[in-house]
């Protein structure tokens, strides 16, 4: 079904609403998957839920005419960038209202998104990402598909058409910079 999935992202992305509905049922589950994912440790009273925002991310990659998609990797691989972004967005209304600030400590796993409910860690990780991006653009790639992303070793490589060693020692590299960075510890 991948080769399906492929066909119908591009004639969506030609303007195709006949291939932009049938796309829902092969890209659905996954993408609600990956949004519950980065949910699943928010708050209960949380105002964002898996599919409010698997449709807002549905809504803004089907509307990029001019995006060709090589193939569904590369679709989620986006789709984890817009995640991040309605994330980060989210993150900042809620933050807005706290007082304070200073420096975060922030435990960078791999599963960072999925455990962290402070609006602040998430804006400090972005800010920090975006100081990496100037540095090394892919290094920042790879922190953005591997924690925000959810996506594994193998996956990541796949998107970034690298190899999974690469991978694996371009996220060490880019995770002690932002180790660094944010003061505080690495850990595996």
């Amino acid at each position: 079904m991948p080769n399906e999935t492929t066909r119908l992202l591009a004639n969506a992305a030609r303007g195709d609403q006949g291939a932009a509905e049938a796309l829902i049922p092969h890209i659905y589950h996954e993408l609600r998957s990956l949004a519950a994912a980065k949910l699943r440790n928010e708050r209960q009273e949380h105002t964002l839920q898996p599919t409010a925002m698997v449709n807002e991310v549905y809504m803004q990659l089907i509307d990029h005419a001019d995006v060709d998609w090589r193939d569904r990797r590369h679709f989620f691989a986006v789709a984890a960038t817009q995640m991040r972004r309605i994330l980060i967005d989210h993150a900042r209304k809620r933050a807005a209202g706290k007082r304070g600030g200073g420096a975060r400590r922030v435990q960078l796993t791999d599963q960072f998104i999925q455990h962290t409910t402070d609006p602040l860690e998430i804006l400090a990780l972005n800010e920090m990402l975006e100081r990496l991006q100037e540095l090394n653009q892919r290094h920042a790639r790879v922190i953005e598909l591997r924690i925000f992303g959810g996506l594994s070793v193998v996956e990541t490589a796949t998107v970034l058409e690298v190899s999974p060693a690469t991978v694996k020692n371009d996220f060490r590299v880019a995770r002690a910079w932002l180790a660094a960075e944010l003061g505080t510890e690495e850990t595996e």
